[in-house]
């Protein structure tokens, strides 16, 4: 019988794998999209958080644990268990020797405006990359591996795995590692979960899908409704940002994210501005604005920067709407030209221009102004004028199964001995809610190798004794 079965494609997956067929175990790894589309939402990555004490290889400076700790703090606003966050955190200090191994190849990181240079290890050829070695590396270690297989349902007893089903086929295991992504692709579940807010709109219904359309929740849902697992987080709770209401439905990735929030102003339809673009660097604050674009009126709204902000952030795959005076601009993004000139023009009076420098929390600020914005605030006076319209883009939602530090499924609080969890269906344990750049990918990498680890360890157990 086969040792470990690895639901899921993704990088949370492919280190479950990794490490359970190191550990000896012999492994399938099922994938459900086809193998043009392998690797789930870590295709459109690009690095990962990791803690380190001292200037080390493509990492500079320090970021150690206590400050990784109150950075994750920060974004979840408490709602993290600080036990399994702080596992992951000092995973994050050695997992890269390890990725190494298996093919992934690192670089300097991006400097300037994205802030990560210390924090964040960038892959080289992005997450694509990443996914291609660990799938080199998994078959040439013979890891087995299936596309087009998308997992409907489970077999399990009392808290322990059987088998699991493949356009019904019955596939047996001794242990089995889930990581097939969250629910973010099911528009159906989405809807239920967000529902509808007081002005009739469905909010979900506007919502693009920045990562893979296969994952649609299948599993998570089944294993809620028909084993009762235990379960944890917030259905509306997810990684979302604000992209272009321009970009695809699914899979525009990264290129799709508009990083000009902190250098001008974001309105609503209603051309008026709703919360503090300065508040933080935006990698600490990107994921806030996803939220934050759902709540407002028909999920839109717009990035409105002017000629001293070009060259300072990363340029989005679409160009913005120019204009050369700021009624012109209003005009083109169909926005109320008096209103909008009354929120810019109290916007303006209320600068009090210090020394502008985005690379840190500056004393360029607003006075008297509603909301107000505490750094990076400079006057929109230069022409031409820029506008990007914003959508809610959902990365992965954070509804997923509760576990320990051995990455075990639990059923009524019991941890299961041999089915086990990783990557985006347990990732609510860690992320409550926010999220701050490279963390998932931190959570996969370290609960990928948990779990095969364990699950390859469990295997062992459960094989029958040699006959003499």
């Amino acid at each position: 019988m086969l040792d470990v079965l690895v639901i899921g494609g993704g990088n949370a997956a492919l280190c479950a794998a990794l490490s359970a067929r190191e550990a000896g175990a012999s492994v399938l790894l099922l994938e459900a999209a086809p193998r043009e589309w392998r690797g789930g939402n870590s295709q459109h990555t690009r690095n990962l958080r990791c803690m380190h004490d001292a200037p080390q290889d493509v990492l500079v400076d320090a970021y150690p644990e206590e400050e990784y700790w109150r950075d994750l703090l920060a974004v979840t606003g408490g709602q993290t268990n600080e036990e399994l966050a702080r596992l992951v955190i000092r995973a994050s200090s050695h997992c890269r020797d390890w990725m190494r191994k298996h093919g992934v190849h690192f670089q300097a990181p991006l400097s300037g405006a994205l802030h990560v240079a210390r924090t964040n290890a960038f892959f080289m050829g992005g997450g694509k990359a990443l996914i291609n070695a660990y799938y080199r590396s998994a078959e040439s270690l013979g890891v087995q591996i299936r596309y087009n297989a998308p997992v409907d349902r489970l077999e399990i007893q009392q808290g322990h795995f059987l088998a699991a089903f493949v356009k019904g086929e019955r596939i047996e295991a001794r242990t089995c590692v889930l990581a097939a992504g969250g629910f973010e692709s099911n528009r159906e579940w989405l809807r239920e979960a967000w529902g509808q807010n007081e002005r009739g709109e469905w909010p979900a219904d506007n919502f693009l899908i920045r990562g893979t359309r296969f994952n649609q929740g299948v599993l998570l849902k089944h294993l809620f409704e028909e084993h009762k697992v235990d379960k944890i987080g917030d259905p509306t709770q997810a990684h979302m940002v604000a992209i272009d209401a321009r970009a695809p439905l699914y899979d525009g990735g990264i290129c799709t994210r508009i990083d000009c929030v902190s250098l001008g102003v974001v309105v609503n339809q209603q051309a008026q501005r709703f919360y503090d673009e300065g508040e933080d660097f935006w990698p600490k604050r990107y994921a806030i604005w996803g939220r934050l674009l759902a709540n407002q009126p028909g999920q839109t709204a717009y990035s409105i920067i002017d000629s001293k902000a070009v060259g300072r952030f990363m340029p989005p795959v679409f160009p913005g709407e120019k204009a050369n005076t700021l009624p012109e601009l209003a005009q083109k993004l169909g926005l109320d030209v008096d209103t909008f000139m009354e929120t810019l023009n109290a916007y303006n009076n209320a600068c009090q221009v210090g020394t502008f420098n985005h690379t840190q929390l500056d004393d360029c600020h607003t006075v008297g102004l509603t909301p107000a914005k505490t750094h990076w605030a400079l006057p929109l006076d230069r022409a031409p004028y820029y506008g990007y319209p914003l959508r809610p883009g959902v990365t992965f939602t954070y509804q997923g199964l509760y576990t320990d530090k051995t990455a075990a499924a639990h059923f009524d609080k019991q941890a299961s001995d041999n089915l086990f969890v990783a990557g985006e269906m347990m990732a609510g344990n860690v992320l409550g809610k926010g999220y701050t750049a490279g963390i998932g990918m931190s959570i996969g990498t370290a609960f990928g190798r948990i779990a095969g680890t364990n699950a390859a360890q469990a295997a062992r157990t459960h094989r029958p004794a040699r006959q003499a």
